[in-house]
């Protein structure tokens, strides 16, 4: 590893497009990688399944594997070049999957060094560029100690999106019948 430790501390942009634990786990491999001598074995240790599933993809796919659809694809693109250097080189790097859970010493260790990260002022912004996805706005309904509040929430098109999508369709359904059932109630009610 480098002396330079200040190389390995960045924002990852694109916050608006909506935030998730991928886009920062593939940014921190690359890092590792970049800061990484291609002639030096690397082992890293990891906690995010996704990134494993990201990368995997790449292994043996020789011109199959496209990244069209996939998210962040910048980070992803850079780092399989790095790992294709690497490979080429034959130098060994081992991608270990460690648990994700309240506790585990390297876990608390680099959930630590994010924080101390996010707030300083100093830290630079990489990853940034915008894409042309549509980003979604919703507002998520938030329950906490007997108070309701509502979140904005961000994000181009995936699961929570939909979710989101089919509820607020859902909620508009049962505003709908609600109106009919108190407007028939209420006639009822003035007949008697």
């Amino acid at each position: 590893m480098s002396n330079n430790k200040s190389n390995l501390h960045f924002t990852v942009g694109r916050k608006e497009e909506g935030s998730s634990s991928n886009r920062p786990e593939l940014a921190a491999f690359l890092l590792a990688l970049r800061d990484a001598m291609i002639e030096e074995p690397l082992l890293y240790l990891c906690d995010n399944q996704s990134l494993f599933k990201a990368v995997n993809r790449w292994i043996g796919e020789g011109g199959k594997a496209t990244f069209v659809g996939a998210p962040d694809t910048g980070i992803l693109a850079a780092a399989i070049k790095i790992l294709r250097k690497r490979i080429a080189a034959g130098t060994a790097t081992f991608l270990v999957k460690v648990k994700a859970r309240r506790g585990e010493p390297v876990n608390e260790g680099a959930s630590i060094l994010a924080d101390k990260a996010i707030s300083d002022p100093k830290v630079g912004k990489e990853w940034c560029q915008r894409t042309n996805r549509a980003v979604f706005t919703w507002r998520k309904l938030c329950r906490e100690a007997g108070k309701v509040s509502y979140q904005d929430c961000h994000s181009t098109f995936n699961n929570s999106v939909r979710d989101a999508i089919r509820r607020g369709a859902a909620e508009n359904e049962v505003q709908k019948h609600e109106k009919k059932l108190t407007g028939a109630w209420r006639q009822m009610s003035t007949l008697r």
